[in-house]
């Protein structure tokens, strides 16, 4: 287990935004998507204390919830098979147990030994409910319980690490958001001066009610003005952005959280909405395992890929 949590320090990469039209702008990614090969950026940060909570307390199952392709699910089952505990994914959607096959995310979880367990839409709504943990202690026994998208306290404490090595150094530091526990975790470990900027994967910024469960500090702002429509929703603009990106920065960006975080950094440079000279830092997550899955939903449209 040392070994696993070994990856800590990630790259810094410094790159000239003078590709996008901002000439002398140059914008500091923490390559949090580096510390290790499968269980990438924030959900790295998310699991670490939660998987020695679970050893500490004597568990060797893990069980979690998620989506079609939710990046948590993937991480969970390949943290799993390296660290030897046994995992469980409920997933939402009976439909899709005869999809595991045509589905990357799914079909990676299960390579990794997970179980997957498919429940209705409506159960999952009641996935918290007392009613049907009982349910899945009967069938499956003991377990440690991930919640879905992985925060929890022990999750905000690991995101604070994300901060360890940058923290001194940086104005503004943006970072997308999906459940507020990753942005929870940097507005703790944040100084006041310093101002946390979160660009909403989904529609709403009722995330902020989430951080303010964990802190008491203000000193951040969220915007879902870049969610493109909503969670796991892009157009062909927001495609090219990724494919510019990566081919100007050599960085490959996801479609649903840090694709559309960086297109939210530039536009709002255009804006002028960071002061001037100011150090500016953008928080890559990962969960580029979702490319593959979005590039199936893009084909089946015939829209270009994310390259």
């Amino acid at each position: 287990m040392a070994h696993f949590f070994s990856y800590n320090s990630p790259a810094i990469t410094n790159i000239s935004l003078a590709p996008f039209g901002l000439d002398a702008f140059y914008l500091n990614v923490v390559r949090e998507d580096m510390l290790h090969p499968f269980v990438s950026g924030n959900k790295f940060r998310k699991l670490k204390y939660n998987i020695v909570a679970a050893e500490d307390n004597g568990f060797s199952t893990l069980l979690t919830f998620g989506g079609a392709f939710s990046n948590h699910i993937a991480a969970v089952a390949a943290a799993g098979k390296e660290l030897n505990f046994k995992t469980i994914g409920v997933i939402r959607g009976e439909e899709l147990l005869y999809k595991i096959a045509q589905n990357p995310t799914l079909s990676f979880a299960k390579d990794c030994g997970m179980e997957l367990h498919f429940i209705s839409r409506e159960d999952y709504k009641r996935k918290e409910e007392e009613q049907l943990l009982t349910k899945l202690k009967n069938k499956f026994g003991d377990f440690y319980i991930l919640p879905e998208g992985g925060t929890n306290a022990l999750a905000v404490q690991g995101c604070e690490e994300i901060l360890k090595n940058i923290s001194e150094k940086a104005d503004y530091i943006c970072v997308p958001v999906g459940t507020g526990g990753t942005m929870a975790g940097l507005v703790k470990a944040s100084n006041e001066n310093q101002r946390i900027v979160g660009f909403s994967a989904l529609k709403g910024t009722f995330q902020s009610e989430e951080i303010e469960k964990y802190t008491s500090k203000t000193n951040f702002s969220i915007t879902d003005a870049y969610c493109f429509g909503g969670y796991g929703k892009i157009d062909i603009d927001l495609i090219r952005f990724i494919n510019k990106f990566k081919k100007e920065a050599n960085i490959p960006l996801d479609p649903v959280y840090t694709g559309k975080m960086m297109f939210g950094i530039v536009d709002l440079l255009k804006k002028g909405h960071f002061k001037e000279n100011s150090r500016i830092f953008a928080i890559h997550t990962g969960g580029l395992q979702g490319i593959a899955g979005m590039n199936q939903k893009l084909k089946k449209k015939n829209l270009p890929i994310i390259e």
